[in-house]
């Protein structure tokens, strides 16, 4: 359920929290709110709360989570452009900068950071989407390029939908279907048939091969 914290006062600018965890949602709620510049001015735990909300509140930013219970923070932020919305998005979130920016940018998104960045980073992060920068990191726009000119797994992972890569991703920690199922507010069957999607635009021939696969690819990003 969305909730409406405080007012800002006319020379803050406005915050809306889209995060399913409590505890970081609150943390980050103070961290901003500690800001003379800054207010929350209302939380939500799920995409479809935070879409109504944005769009009755109008805040000047969204800070939006990718891993939201039922539609992922990537769909919510492809349903705020598309309904036109004026607000400033930025992602703060527990997966890879280097698997998922470029995707939150491709869908509209205006930064991204990763939660266990220093929470000061985090805040320069809000002020600097806020004046109209793009927020990522240097290695999103030069490293990959730089580093990996013709990367067959790249070009494969480009098949995927957002959806069937967030379950890559998970697949790749060691999580079971059931734990796929609660971290994306999936269903075990939706789990299985995104994987046997994954598998067939991967060209991979079992389960064991795609968990390989997952574990690896997780891996070689990581380091």
């Amino acid at each position: 359920m969305a909730k409406i914290p405080k007012q800002a006062s006319g020379r803050q600018k406005r915050i809306f929290l889209v995060e399913d965890h409590p505890v970081f949602r609150d943390g980050l709620a103070k961290l901003i709110n500690a800001e003379t510049d800054l207010a929350v001015v209302g939380e939500a735990g799920d995409a479809k709360q935070g879409l109504k909300a944005i769009a009755k509140l109008r805040p000047d930013l969204a800070v939006v989570d990718l891993g939201l219970p039922g539609k992922s923070g990537l769909e919510l932020i492809k349903e705020i452009r598309a309904a036109k919305i004026p607000v400033k998005i930025l992602v703060v979130s527990m997966f890879d900068e280097a698997l998922y920016a470029q995707r939150v940018l491709r869908a509209g998104g205006d930064g991204y950071i990763m939660k266990q960045e220093d929470p000061q980073e985090i805040i320069q992060a809000i002020r600097d989407v806020l004046d109209g920068h793009i927020y990522v990191t240097e290695e999103v726009f030069a490293g990959d390029a730089a580093q990996k000119p013709a990367d067959a797994d790249a070009s494969e992972l480009d098949l995927l939908t957002d959806s069937e890569l967030e379950v890559l991703e998970l697949l790749g920690q060691g999580k079971s279907t059931s734990e796929i199922s609660g971290a994306l507010g999936l269903t075990g069957s939706e789990v299985g048939k995104h994987t046997g999607s994954i598998r067939h635009k991967l060209k991979l021939t079992s389960t064991n091969a795609l968990i390989r696969y997952a574990v690896c690819w997780v891996e070689g990003s990581a380091g």
